[in-house]
């Protein structure tokens, strides 16, 4: 048997158990009462590192929750891969709605059914058990270091700061990252573009307080009414976005790239199937893939307002509020959208109500090269675990501190992720395959002796 698979063979239930124990601690970002569950989670990582065979490995202070540093040097004149990945986790409400307590890993029908089992902490221990692994056989060609931080989930707002005061220790050739998905669990592909995203707030205020919708209904503007007009306003009957300037930089896909994305297999009918519709919806023109990939777009996350407890009260809100999402594709920048949105919404808000337009974090879309060593290296490591040459996507989603890595660490990131679009990420019973996990683990080991070689190569 190939000695990478044997290792994993080996060692497969210790490398769960070791994940179990991460995934245990409930490290939720955006939740103030878990702030000390976040250090333990870095603590936790740096026993891994160590545990690995890292040179060392340290809990660094941020302005925000602390990020873990490891290292481990081979020759200072090999290549350094910069592994990246993130140790906190979405919110678990509504809790209802999960089978199992959600830190608390249970395994069924070979997923592994837990917050953060997919995104990250089952797709970044995949990364420390390559590196232990490529250890213990002595076959790891170049020095690697890890970056994982506690706030992805939140935009990574303290990091681009921390990246910039630690630069010179951060140096590396190419930054390896696995928190992105595959086309399916038998057919591989590699995420060569990320959308970016503007994260806003909308709140609409009427009255100073609630009141009686039979002594004031019809006399007084409804927030609730007045911002559910806004949001439907904010599409046409096209599904374009409405919102003046917000398409002003958005590149046109060559029809010759609309033609290799449409290469990528897709049933529509099982797209339906698997999350239970009837009709798909979305800007007129487009294929699935393409809105999900190549489009950017509008949605609303969560709309609040008024009474909504068990039986009835007859109120006119005070307040009504939503939070809405755009995802970006490549030249559209945060900041700009950001802009054009707060403008729009307050130029079509009646006076009978006052707007409070909030912009939350947002990131910078990324286009990954598919021309140096790392993605050729990349492509035949799949290729290799998985028995066909992978293809390249574009993904829906968004990874905010990716271009950052480019802008102040003047490094290109390779994004080998191995989640499934079932695995139902940022929602109940989010899960990640046995599968997955195991062939995530043989396939970035792999990648390690493919990239020295095209190394070499390219040298040569």
């Amino acid at each position: 048997m190939d000695p990478i698979k044997t290792y994993i063979e080996t060692h497969k239930e210790r490398f769960l158990e070791e994940l179990f124990g991460l995934i245990r601690i409930p490290s939720i970002s955006s939740v103030g009462e878990h702030k000390d569950d976040m250090v333990k989670a870095a603590r936790y990582l740096v026993r891994q590192l160590h545990k690995a065979g890292a040179d060392s490995a340290d809990v660094f202070t941020t302005t925000g929750h602390p990020v873990v540093f490891g290292q481990k040097t081979i020759d200072p004149t090999k290549p350094t891969v910069l592994i990246y990945g993130h140790y906190d986790v979405m919110p678990v409400d509504p809790v209802n709605l999960w089978d199992a307590p959600p830190f608390e890993p249970v395994i069924k029908d070979g997923k592994i059914y837990a917050r953060g089992s997919a995104d990250d902490k089952g797709q970044l221990f995949m990364q420390v058990k390559a590196f232990e692994l490529m250890l213990q056989q002595k076959n790891l060609p170049c020095n690697v270091k890890f970056m994982i931080e506690g706030e992805e989930e939140m935009g990574s707002p303290a990091l681009g700061v921390w990246c910039r005061e630690n630069k010179e220790m951060l140096a590396a050739d190419i930054i390896l990252v696995s928190d992105t998905s595959m086309i399916a669990h038998d057919i591989p592909s590699i995420t060569v573009g990320l959308r970016g995203l503007a994260y806003m707030e909308v709140e609409v205020t009427g009255p100073d307080k609630d009141l009686h919708s039979g002594l004031y209904g019809g006399a007084v503007a409804n927030p609730a009414n007045i911002l559910a007009k806004i949001i439907a306003s904010l599409h046409d009957e096209n599904n374009h976005i409405t919102i003046p300037g917000f398409y002003d930089d958005v590149l046109d896909i060559s029809a010759k790239e609309r033609s290799d994305m449409a290469r990528a297999p897709f049933s529509l009918d099982e797209f339906k199937h698997k999350i239970n519709i009837d009709e798909i919806w979305g800007e007129k023109g487009y294929t699935v893939n393409e809105r999900t990939g190549i489009r950017p777009t509008l949605d609303v996350n969560g709309i609040w307002g008024g009474y909504t407890g068990e039986g009835s009260k007859t109120v006119l809100p005070s307040k009504a509020s939503a939070k809405i999402s755009m995802r970006l594709v490549p030249n559209q920048h945060p900041d700009i959208i950001s802009e054009l949105f707060t403008r729009h919404i307050k130029n079509i808000a009646p006076p009978t109500v006052k707007v409070k337009v909030i912009a939350h974090h947002g990131g910078n879309p990324y286009v990954s090269p598919t021309d140096n060593p790392a993605y050729r290296a990349a492509s035949k490591a799949y290729e290799s675990v998985f028995g066909r040459i992978p293809i390249p996507v574009r993904s829906g989603g968004s990874i905010p501190i990716i271009s950052t890595f480019e802008q102040v660490l003047g490094i290109k990131s390779l994004l080998m992720g191995f989640g499934l679009d079932t695995d139902a990420a940022h929602s109940p019973n989010e899960n990640y395959h046995l599968e997955c996990f195991y062939k995530g683990i043989e396939t970035i080991a792999k990648w390690y002796g493919f990239y020295s070689d095209e190394r070499d190569s390219e040298v040569k």
